[in-house]
């Protein structure tokens, strides 16, 4: 597939099986565990349809005037793949093997600075990229020791715009109709700002360690109210039968 533009050509192509791939080593230890807390809550809440993808340091690649460009996300949501999972196992070709990204995020180390590059050049800059290569319509950039969030919208004219937050300091993410917010909280022994999702109504989409602390107050309040009930029968004068 070939798109256009005055300056360069793009083209989707598959990644030749030989291709080398960065190995970057990520930041910190707190970046996979901001990752995996995004993809974790939506696959928990039922919000990961079966061929939707949301890889974490991962290549996304086009070609661009003939050199292959690829750029890893700390972490994004491609709503579907059109193609075996096998086939993108070292690597991702948007329209050749599914869709665009909907979500691009990526978090700031204290090297950053490259989140924001609009270098057009061989191998070009980040948010170029996102913006005039792939075409992701919500691109965040989050700052884990703030807890900041900036998220940008791609408008009619194929820029990106900065998108102002809710009353609630969320952003909403039409093509996944939840809202993306930072939100203060403790997680395998990391607390800082973690990167949480809502839906429409506004109900947080709980991780699996607060799945299970609800469950244990639930059963914990059915043990009290059952208690309870018990000490009333016991008081009339009736032995419940336990």
């Amino acid at each position: 597939m070939l798109a256009t533009s005055p300056t360069y050509t793009i083209t989707w192509e598959k990644l030749p099986d030989d291709f080398v791939l960065p190995d970057d080593p990520v930041d910190n230890i707190y970046q996979p565990a901001l990752a995996a807390a995004l993809t974790e809550s939506l696959r928990l809440a039922g919000k990961l349809p079966e061929k939707s993808l949301t890889p974490t340091n991962y290549g996304i690649c086009a070609t661009i005037n003939g050199k292959i460009s690829i750029k890893a996300p700390d972490w994004a949501y491609i709503p579907q793949i059109t193609v075996n999972l096998e086939e993108v196992v070292r690597s991702y070709t948007p329209r050749l093997q599914g869709d665009i990204p909907a979500l691009v995020l990526e978090f700031l180390s204290d090297t950053g600075g490259g989140e924001y590059s609009i270098k057009q050049t061989y191998p070009p800059g980040k948010l170029f990229f996102y913006q005039q290569i792939l075409q992701v319509p919500n691109y965040g950039i989050f700052e884990p020791d703030t807890g900041t969030l900036e998220l940008y919208r791609l408008d009619e004219n194929q820029r990106y715009h900065l998108e102002s937050p809710n009353e609630q300091g969320r952003f909403w993410i039409p093509e996944m109709q939840l809202f993306l917010g930072a939100e203060q909280g403790t997680r395998e022994n990391l607390t800082g700002y973690w990167l949480r999702w809502w839906d429409q109504q506004g109900n947080l989409l709980l991780w699996a360690t607060e799945l299970l602390d609800q469950e244990r107050q639930l059963l914990d309040q059915e043990r009290q109210r059952a208690e309870k009930l018990i000490a009333q029968l016991r008081a009339a004068g009736i032995e419940p039968d336990t």
